[in-house]
């Protein structure tokens, strides 16, 4: 049966190039499955809602909403004054900013989107200003957006732990140090290329005065400052499970928005829940249709056959993952990143296992690559909306994307899929398990 989900994958990948809407270009993929192969369509169908009532989903949509109220509360432009006091006087330190930014933001919302979204309308106007060029600071907020994919709480960390039974903590802890690390890399880079750019910088300021500033942003962004403490540290301390530090993200955003920072009113609250849902209902129909199309070929022994196949051409493990991190890379092109790992974890898993690779590690290789579809065309999701937010053309805005994730993402990705200390050092501390 493996030309007939050949068959099945030709249709998605057509129905993909031609523009069509997600959903349909899976119903095609499913029909086909139906069609020809030998498959239930009801039995699946059933399946796939009976899934969707894990209460772990129940964590994206209460991510999506703490990051859609964040970025319209206020919320997001107080921790970029606290993050901007400690730097935004040095040659190149408001691009630091926006990554450490885009940072801490992830660290809420589990987003991408949301970096782009809270930091972009306020960091890009203020870039241009300063002398960066606007494609290049919409570029490079852009780009650091993707950290919200890497940086836990994830959503996409949280659909592969259920999609592949992996603890979603360790999967949180395995993604961590190579968000940091592109973090890093996206700073220094920022740095380097600012030496070209007439930027208008801020005069230094006194020991006492630079003291005094981060004092008065530090306490201003305090109750900001708090949310990502209360989310991680009630995840890690196991107090509370993602799904509750989800709606504790929730319940914490509201109050903060209304009574502290006063940026969040009626209209523009009601508009971050209708944003949230609507965001929520196209990753819950994705999620619905990849994973019956996923199970569809688990029936049929796709992932078995894979692996058969595979170990036909080679043995050689570095060879191998090589090759999967340019399959994953092409798969995050195409389509989102819930779609890719729903998509093709449970199909890539039983190989990775067979050569020694961990579920964790896994992770975080499924993580890094899928993160950087949000910015690769012609999929490039996140680096569109940039666009639209910087006002600024798509075509000038890729070039400097791609020095970046040539320079700052790629050699994570390879690092991350070569070194398995990179993601496996903090599930190991935390004590889980994280053998083959």
């Amino acid at each position: 049966m493996i030309e007939v989900a050949l068959l099945a994958i030709a249709a998605l990948v057509v129905t993909l190039t031609l523009g069509v809407p997600l959903p349909f270009c899976f119903g095609s993929a499913l029909m086909v499955m139906y069609f020809v192969g030998d498959v239930t369509m009801r039995g699946m169908m059933l399946w796939g809602f009976q899934q969707l009532g894990n209460p772990v989903l129940l964590a994206i949509p209460l991510f999506v909403l703490a990051g859609t109220i964040m970025s319209q509360s206020g919320i997001a432009a107080s921790l970029l004054g606290f993050v901007n006091a400690f730097i935004g006087h040095v040659r190149g330190g408001l691009g630091v900013v926006a990554a450490v930014s885009c940072a801490v933001i992830g660290a809420i919302s589990g987003s991408g989107l949301t970096g782009i979204a809270a930091i972009g309308p306020l960091l890009i106007p203020e870039m241009a200003k300063r002398g960066y060029p606007r494609e290049y600071a919409t570029a490079l907020i852009a780009n650091s957006s993707i950290l919200g994919l890497l940086i836990p709480p994830s959503v996409t960390m949280i659909v592969y732990g259920w999609v592949t039974d992996t603890s979603i903590l360790a999967c949180f802890l395995a993604t961590l140090a190579p968000g940091l690390l592109i973090m890093t890399c996206f700073s220094l880079i920022n740095l380097w290329m600012s030496r070209k750019f007439d930027l208008v910088l801020d005069d230094k300021p006194t020991l006492s005065a630079l003291s005094g500033h981060v004092v008065r942003r530090g306490w201003h962004a305090f109750p900001a400052l708090l949310m990502p403490i209360l989310i991680l540290g009630g995840i890690y301390g196991g107090v509370m499970t993602p799904t509750e530090a989800a709606a504790v993200a929730v319940i914490y955003a509201i109050p903060v928005g209304f009574l502290i920072y006063k940026g969040l009113k009626l209209p523009n609250f009601l508009a971050a829940g209708k944003e949230a849902a609507t965001a929520v209902g196209a990753i819950m129909m994705m999620i619905l249709f990849s994973m019956i199309l996923s199970q569809m070929f688990v029936y049929e022994s796709i992932p078995q056959r894979l692996v058969e196949g595979i170990f036909t051409i080679t043995e050689n493990k570095v060879v191998l993952l090589i090759l999967i991190n340019i399959l994953l890379f092409l798969v995050g092109m195409v389509v989102n990143d819930v779609t890719a790992i729903i998509l093709i974890a449970p199909l890539l898993l039983p190989l990775m296992e067979a050569i020694g690779v961990s579920p964790v590690q896994f992770a975080a290789i499924m993580g890094v690559n899928t993160a950087m579809g949000g910015v690769t065309p012609p999929y490039a999701s996140i680096l569109y909306l940039g666009a639209r937010i910087g006002n600024v053309k798509v075509t000038k805005v890729i070039p400097p994307a791609m020095v970046l994730i040539a320079l700052g993402y790629v050699p994570v990705v390879f690092l991350t899929s070569l070194w398995p200390d990179l993601s496996l050092f903090l599930p190991r501390l935390f004590g889980y398990d994280v053998s083959p």
